[in-house]
């Protein structure tokens, strides 16, 4: 059953979901299939379709993605360079950071307890090739892959876009049969009901901060 959500709202509520992923309740195939389906509408440079979509529910292959993104995660995480503040004295960027934080570690911990992973994969490398090809690469499969991420919302779903397995992309290809001399993963999708499926639209900079009209300027 879809949510009854406007096209903006939609927009505005797909968040990152992390805690509020679902891990004991299962996921029917079919939905992310019916996910799938449209994700595949999306635009791709000319209709190339030059893509695979991994849909990972083996729990031995889930936990050994797990592990790899743990491995990449603790790359990525350092301890706070600072002593903890009181809440109360905590500035309103530094508590969104904390709640990040708290979050992600919590993804780290459970990642392999969802039901379902989807990676969706490139069928090129990167590697050589001039700016305008790599554009063409990623801009063929990341419209599709947030084309997913709203129809999983719509449909009470959620999930997060990672991409911290790839710190180890070669052993997860190997753990998935990937050929990875050709094929590139762009994401790892953990698939989740969400708990509740009330979700406000995010913190964002304002206009006036990031637009700009007709030329650069700081």
């Amino acid at each position: 059953m879809l949510l009854p959500l406007t096209p903006d709202e939609l927009l505005t509520t797909t968040r990152s979901v992390r805690k509020r992923l679902d891990f004991s309740r299962p996921v029917d195939p079919e939905i992310v299939a019916e996910c799938l389906t449209l994700a595949l509408q999306a635009p791709n440079g000319g209709n190339g379709q030059r893509w695979r979509w991994l849909v990972i529910m083996d729990a031995a292959k889930r936990q050994a993605l797990g592990d790899l993104y743990r491995r990449g995660y603790e790359v990525y995480r350092t301890a706070p360079s600072t002593a903890p503040v009181p809440a109360e004295q905590e500035t309103e960027e530094a508590a969104r950071e904390r709640r990040r934080e708290a979050a992600s570690d919590y993804l780290a911990a459970h990642l392999q307890e969802a039901p379902v992973m989807v990676i969706p994969c490139a069928l090129a490398r990167p590697e050589g090739k001039t700016l305008s090809r790599q554009a063409i690469l990623w801009g063929s499969i990341l419209p599709a892959a947030w084309s997913f991420m709203l129809a999983l919302r719509s449909r009470g779903l959620g999930t997060v876009w990672t991409t911290t397995h790839l710190e180890y992309e070669r052993e997860a290809a190997e753990v998935l049969g990937i050929p990875a001399e050709r094929v590139t993963q762009v994401a790892l999708f953990p698939v989740a009901y969400t708990q509740g499926t009330a979700f406000k639209p995010g913190y964002r900079e304002t206009l006036d901060h990031v637009v700009r009209w007709n030329a650069w300027t700081d």
